[in-house]
């Protein structure tokens, strides 16, 4: 208390306690693509008379063309003479554009893109290398479904994937992952655990591209699906978009328009707001048709279906993997990753309190900042209850840290929220009524 000697009002300013936590953010995306880079083309072959060679043997041989006959394969021109060459300037170019990356971004190196000609510009646009293109339209489709930031990475195949997520968790930021077209289970395994260790980031895998409407291959932990998980979701069919290279409709898997439409959910109205319904902007046809009776075994399984709808491309489903066979509480991916965002938010909210004196004075603290958190939480509308005490609960006092608790150094706080689950079945009961005609 400061010391007064003059009569008068005096105006102190005292430290509310609070340290407000804000929400973390939930629809950065990290994109790992499997870009192969295209061989360079055969030697072209030399065909020899029957004079230069004896009887049976092979009339070609593989020759090192001459900077000379490069040249004229460059420019569409056939060698004339002895040596007759098949290359002309569409193999050429095709050759040319199947080596799409910029030397300068190496592989594994992870690049942060906000629009998508910062894509182009790392990475380049859309090309003839099929592996390259997949990497590409999933980035264009985040962008074009409401994305507005996403880190992406690129290595040469699937065993060396371990090298983009040992880089992505470096990076907190990141909410979603996926790697469009990957659909090797072992793969996609290494996916699903990195998101589940880390606890802060979910997963949107691909299905195959030919695959059927079968339910043996589309069943979680059978021959074409991970196993069960409640940090992933899978998306079925492929979708059909535009393609720039080929100027016709091509079909690509769904996952980076997913992401997108992830991110447009969480920002127009929450990440709690199950990311279903949703148009798929892009989208002008699916691999396959699915009716309501060939989703129904799907959904069950987890296996969430994109729809045309009246002339619409829709998702159609807001299960985790698995529909929670293993765990019942995270059935729905809004669920999961909305615990994944109060989760990261208390975290990195609440680090001030490290190394913080353990006492009741500690622990009222703790009550008042994530108390007032969850209360914004409920007035956004994403916690259940008509109060914030029968929405969420948070206790941290002498019952929750006895003495032998503080004695290892350790603070702890329980908390319970009321979630909201989607109106996944809207059912309306119709009745008729009949009434007596009166006399």
């Amino acid at each position: 208390m400061p010391t007064y000697l003059s009569p008068g009002v005096y105006v102190e300013e005292v430290a509310s306690g609070l340290a407000p936590i804000a929400g973390v953010g939930t629809s950065t995306a990290g994109f790992i693509g499997i870009v192969a880079l295209a061989a360079p083309l055969p030697a072209p072959t030399r065909t020899k008379s029957k004079k230069e060679q004896p009887d049976g043997e092979d009339l070609t041989a593989p020759v090192s063309p001459t900077v000379e006959q490069n040249s004229l394969a460059k420019k569409g021109d056939f060698i004339s003479g002895d040596d007759q060459y098949s290359v002309v300037l569409q193999d050429q170019k095709k050759a040319e554009d199947a080596v799409v990356l910029a030397t300068s971004i190496k592989v594994g190196e992870v690049k942060l893109c906000t629009n998508f000609s910062e894509f182009k510009k790392y990475f380049g646009d859309f090309s003839t290398n099929p592996s390259h293109n997949v990497l590409a339209h999933a980035v264009y489709g985040f962008f074009r479904n409401g994305g507005t930031r996403c880190f992406v990475t690129w290595v040469k195949a699937e065993k060396d994937i371990d090298v983009s997520l040992e880089r992505f968790e470096a990076i907190d930021e990141i909410a979603i992952v996926a790697a469009p077209g990957v659909t090797t289970k072992s793969t996609l395994a290494k996916i699903d655990i990195h998101c589940r260790l880390l606890g802060d980031r979910f997963a949107i895998l691909d299905t195959e591209e030919e695959l059927e409407v079968d339910q043996e291959q589309l069943a979680p932990g059978g021959p074409k699906i991970l196993g069960n998980s409640d940090y992933a979701a899978v998306y079925f069919p492929w979708i059909q978009v535009f393609d720039p290279i080929t100027n016709a409709p091509k079909f690509v898997p769904p996952s980076g328009y997913i992401a997108g439409i992830y991110a447009r959910v969480d920002n127009h109205r929450g990440v709690h707001k199950a990311p279903a319904n949703e148009p798929v902007l892009g989208a002008v046809g699916l691999k396959q048709e699915i009716s309501k009776i060939k989703q129904e075994p799907l959904n069950q399984m987890g296996i969430n279906c994109i729809r045309n709808l009246n002339g619409n491309i829709r998702v159609w489903g807001a299960r985790t993997l698995g529909a929670g066979k293993d765990n019942p509480d995270f059935k729905y991916i809004n669920i999961r990753r909305q615990f994944n965002y109060i989760r990261e938010s208390i975290d990195e909210g609440t680090q001030w309190t490290v190394f913080e004196p353990n006492t009741p004075e500690l622990w009222a603290r703790i009550r008042r900042n994530i108390s007032a958190f969850l209360t914004n939480e409920w007035r956004k509308g994403a916690l259940f209850g008509t109060t914030p005490q029968e929405a969420f609960f948070v206790k941290c006092d002498s019952e929750t840290n006895p003495i032998d608790v503080r004695k290892l150094g350790q603070v702890v706080t329980e908390i319970g929220v009321a979630v909201i689950e989607p109106a996944e079945f809207v059912i309306f009961r119709i009745t008729q009524i009949v009434t007596e005609e009166k006399a």
